[in-house]
């Protein structure tokens, strides 16, 4: 008997044992029901780089953030286990890598993003084709004179020392107050790295911190022999993108951009006589980050209910010319808890091949949007769907099926208004055949 309580222990014990690698698994499954990603790993190619961008990773752990260090060689590198995913966003600080370690390479990256995880990449001038690669796929392009550097002789910040004019003062900001916040950016952004172009074939790509018309991409040691490939706003410092599956990736030009250094050192930009004694790049890189991690702009919707006026059950299928009404619950993620989304301009369709109806659905400030129409003349298989596409904002995609029936042969009126021509008509003619036949019979 205890002999078989002995072994009944060491089972028990040795199932618990085996469920610890999943504990990171189940913990994030049972996570609060919000979007926000929470374990987040940043690959470095220097572990120095935790003390050099310190304040950056403070502002994340601030706010909640479990931040996971690992070097990007590191041979037990790995984004899943069992087939889910030990991370919600990925931080890749490595510029300089040329393969990564464990099981991660770019396809797995890749991945990552298309499972809807969130991704921040930063490059420099030593930046790998591996690094390089990522970010084409993503619609950014960096530019391919592996020497090459974005130079602004004219919007560059002023220093006592007259350098090679690398050291970038931008202030040309995308205008979202959801990526950006609320609070507008005084101060212009040190930026010292690399540009890149946007892939005009990829339109889900988005310039945020632009160069000036001024600058151009090359060698600063070497003179000039062709004209540079990349010139003026066509350059991108810091781009981002959100997939149609809602992931966010960040797409910086230069590393130094969240260092400790660059957020803490003051900045004049050439040629003005306004002095910061802080430069915006604090600010920046916590807003943009707030953005990519879905702490501002994620929409969901909820309580989609449609059914015909003044009843308040769904109906299997409308009739022809039935006066319906349609609602819609959206709300937006505050980074802590669930608010009501205002706007104004959010529309239902009521759509069959073409929409037939197109209605802007009205608010009541509570996160509530309804809308009241009536069922087209024309029967069969509709769909209500609203596609709201917003700057800044997680799309909605919201279908749903309805068929829509003509009137049955008991269900029209017996006299039609609009018919009683066609009854003068026919009753005249009986009334015209009844006189002819009796004149015709009793009249010579």
């Amino acid at each position: 008997m205890l002999d078989s309580q002995k072994t009944l222990a060491m089972a028990k014990l040795f199932a618990l044992v085996s469920l610890l690698p999943l504990l990171p698994l189940l913990c994030s499954s049972f996570s609060a029901d919000g979007p926000t990603d929470r374990r987040i790993l940043v690959l470095v190619d220097d572990l120095a780089l935790r003390s050099s961008h310190s304040v950056f990773f403070d502002s994340l752990r601030s706010r909640g953030f479990d931040l996971d260090f690992k070097l990007a060689d590191d041979p037990n590198l790995a984004l899943q286990r069992y087939g889910q995913y030990l991370y919600d966003g990925l931080v890749l600080f490595a510029p300089s890598v040329a393969r990564f370690g464990g099981t991660v390479d770019q396809a797995a990256v890749l991945d990552f993003v298309d499972a809807g995880r969130d991704l921040i990449l930063a490059a420099d001038p030593s930046a790998s084709e591996l690094v390089k690669g990522i970010a084409a796929e993503c619609g950014a392009d960096f530019d391919e004179d592996s020497d090459a550097m974005v130079i602004d002789h004219v919007g560059h910040a002023a220093s006592e020392v007259e350098g090679d004019h690398t050291l970038i003062a931008s202030d040309d900001f995308v205008e979202s107050d959801v990526m950006l916040g609320e609070k507008k950016i005084k101060a212009p952004v040190l930026f010292r790295g690399i540009g890149h172009s946007l892939n005009p074939a990829n339109s889900l790509v988005l310039k945020v911190l632009s160069a000036s018309p001024s600058a151009y991409s090359a060698n600063p040691k070497t003179k000039l022999s062709v004209p540079p490939s990349l010139t003026g706003s066509a350059i991108s410092l810091v781009s981002v993108v959100q997939a149609r599956n809602n992931a966010r990736v960040l797409i910086s030009g230069s590393l130094d951009l969240f260092s400790n250094r660059f957020l803490r050192s003051g900045v004049q930009k050439v040629g003005s006589s306004i002095k910061h004694e802080k430069s915006g790049n604090e600010q920046f890189v916590i807003e943009i980050s707030k953005w990519i991690f879905h702490e501002r702009g994620h929409l969901k919707a909820v309580n989609v209910k449609h059914h015909i006026a003044g009843e308040t059950s769904e109906p299997a299928m409308y009739r022809i010319n039935d006066d319906l009404e349609y609602s819609v619950e959206i709300y937006e993620w505050s980074g802590a808890a669930w608010k009501p989304y205002v706007a104004d301009d959010v529309q239902v369709q009521f759509y069959m091949m073409s929409p037939y109806v197109l209605k802007t659905l009205s608010n009541d400030e509570k996160g509530l949007y309804s809308a009241s129409f009536k069922v087209p003349d024309v029967y069969g298989v509709f769909q209500f769907k609203v596609e709201y596409q917003r700057l800044g904002y997680t799309s909605l995609s919201l279908a749903k099926q309805i068929p829509v029936r003509p009137f049955r042969h008991n269900e029209y009126e017996r006299f039609i208004t609009t018919a009683y021509p066609y009854y003068g008509a026919s009753f005249s003619t009986m009334a015209g055949f009844f006189i002819f036949t009796i004149a015709y019979l009793y009249h010579k």
